[in-house]
């Protein structure tokens, strides 16, 4: 079965076709994407109206490119699939509006599938992929959640951000150490060459007793030593955006830790694009190691948003609910979409 997936939720216009079938893990054939970063740039965040006019002009080129790049044609494709939700409602619908018109022509069946559950089941389609069960820890600029996963589509949250997301901690922080856009990774980059111990910023919600998250705390704390910090050479803004990237992780760690002590399970799923943070996954990989855990990743390519994971989550989906895919061209879109309610 070939399943041809269109992700269009924020800025980044993704395509991909994956070969699934009924038990094996499905193995991705070709997938290509486009990046908004730099129309984005000059407004120093995502225009949504803007994000949504790109969506238009990438997504049929990007399909012509993948079903070139895999040697397929479209009426090769077996079910179409996109991203329903969670996301910008405009560029959503940009996504679903071509996938079901292209399903309709081609009288094949679609599938809306979830943005996270995508980021979720990401891992399968690396070199090492994971088993089930699992803890999974994701970590986009929008999401920060704990899930035990036993199955696709058996998922239960364990904890979850109250306010700011890490990536969102990672881009605020950035912008008040006066970084471009994205900030997230300009701030990794700067972080490099400084001290991670030079300042005292907080770690909210660490002893809290629980697997929630918080980080606008740590947002409030930087941009007030950034304030003091001023027009000061630029190691000390080194050794700020360290402090901060240092404080992130091992929140992001030491909850992913309890995590698996209260599940008592031994593997963990890092998804989403802080996922690609490379002291983040040292410090996981260390710690878990020590520990006997088994930590999966995406491949770095994939941790962003992509049709890849899209078409692997659609596939992995169908194998356990055949009946998901229909000959339904009527569609909406769910800009707001918790994980914990799919079942």
């Amino acid at each position: 079965m070939l399943i041809l997936g269109i992700e269009s939720s924020c800025d980044e216009t993704g395509v991909a076709l994956v070969e699934g079938g009924a038990h094996a893990i499905p193995q991705l054939l070709s997938h290509a994407l486009y990046s908004q970063i730099a129309m984005h740039q000059a407004y120093g965040g995502v225009v949504p109206e803007l994000a949504s006019r790109d969506h238009i002009r990438r997504v049929i080129p990007l399909t012509r490119e993948v079903m070139s790049e895999s040697h397929k044609t479209l009426s090769d494709v077996d079910v179409v699939a996109y991203t329903r939700g969670p996301g910008l409602a405009g560029a959503l619908l940009v996504g679903a509006g071509v996938a079901c018109a292209l399903g309709a022509s081609l009288q094949k069946p679609v599938i809306g599938v979830h943005h996270l559950e995508g980021h979720l089941l990401s891992p399968f389609l690396s070199a090492d992929p994971p088993e089930f069960p699992f803890v999974a820890l994701l970590v986009s600029g929008g999401h920060t959640q704990l899930m035990r996963v036993d199955s696709v589509g058996h998922y239960i949250l364990l904890g979850e951000t109250i306010d700011d997301a890490a990536g969102e901690a990672f881009d605020k922080s950035a912008k008040l150490l006066g970084l471009g856009y994205p900030g997230g990774p300009a701030l990794s980059k700067l972080a490099e060459s400084g001290d991670p111990t030079a300042f005292k910023l907080p770690r909210p919600l660490l002893h809290s007793g629980n697997l929630d998250f918080s980080f606008a705390g740590l947002k409030t704390a930087v941009m007030t030593q950034a304030k003091k910090l001023g027009d000061s050479i630029d190691q000390r803004k080194a050794d700020l955006a360290a402090s901060t990237e240092a404080a992130i992780v091992e929140v992001l760690l030491k909850k992913s830790l309890t995590a698996l002590q209260d599940t008592g399970l031994n593997r963990l799923v890092v998804a989403g694009g802080v996922g690609a943070n490379r002291h983040l996954r040292a410090q996981l990989n260390a710690a878990c190691a020590w520990r006997g855990v088994r930590v999966h990743y995406p491949e770095l390519h994939l941790c962003t948003d992509n049709g890849a994971m899209i078409a692997m989550a659609a596939a992995m989906r169908l194998q356990v609910q055949p009946a998901l895919a229909q000959k339904n061209y009527g569609f909406d879109v769910k800009p707001r979409w918790p994980l914990a309610d799919l079942s």
